[in-house]
C-alpha cells in the first residue's frame, strides 16, 4: 500500500486540534465529520455552518478554527482519491471503536 499524502496527516492533526471546538456541540460528531468529507470535495457550505454554531457557542476560542478549516477544506481537495477514502474510513473505524469524539 503506498504511503499516504502528506497532507493526509496536516488534516487529521488539524481535526485533533480543532475537533472539540467544532463538533462539541453535535450529538453526533462522527457523522458531522463524515458529512465533511463525504463526497469528491469537501462540504465547505455545512463546515461554516458548523463552524458558526461554534462560534455563538465560543466567540474567542472559534476564531483560530476558520483559516484552518477553509484550508483543510483545500487539502482535502486536493488529495488523491485514495487518500480521501482512507480519512474517511479512519472516521468510520474510530466511530466503530466507540469514541465520543471524532478524532
Amino acid at each position: 500500500m503506498p504511503a499516504a499524502d502528506p497532507s493526509t496527516r496536516l488534516l487529521t492533526q488539524a481535526a485533533r486540534r480543532h475537533g472539540a471546538c467544532l463538533l462539541g456541540g453535535s450529538d453526533e460528531p462522527h457523522e458531522e465529520l463524515l458529512a465533511l468529507l463525504w463526497g469528491p470535495r469537501f462540504d465547505r457550505e455545512h463546515a461554516l455552518g458548523l463552524w458558526a454554531m461554534a462560534h455563538r457557542r465560543q466567540p474567542v476560542e472559534s476564531l483560530p478554527v476558520l483559516p484552518d478549516l477553509l484550508a483543510a477544506a483545500d487539502r482535502f481537495d486536493q488529495l488523491p482519491k485514495a487518500d480521501q477514502h482512507r480519512l474517511r474510513r479512519l472516521v468510520i473505524r474510530h466511530r466503530g471503536m466507540g469514541c465520543s469524539t471524532p478524532v
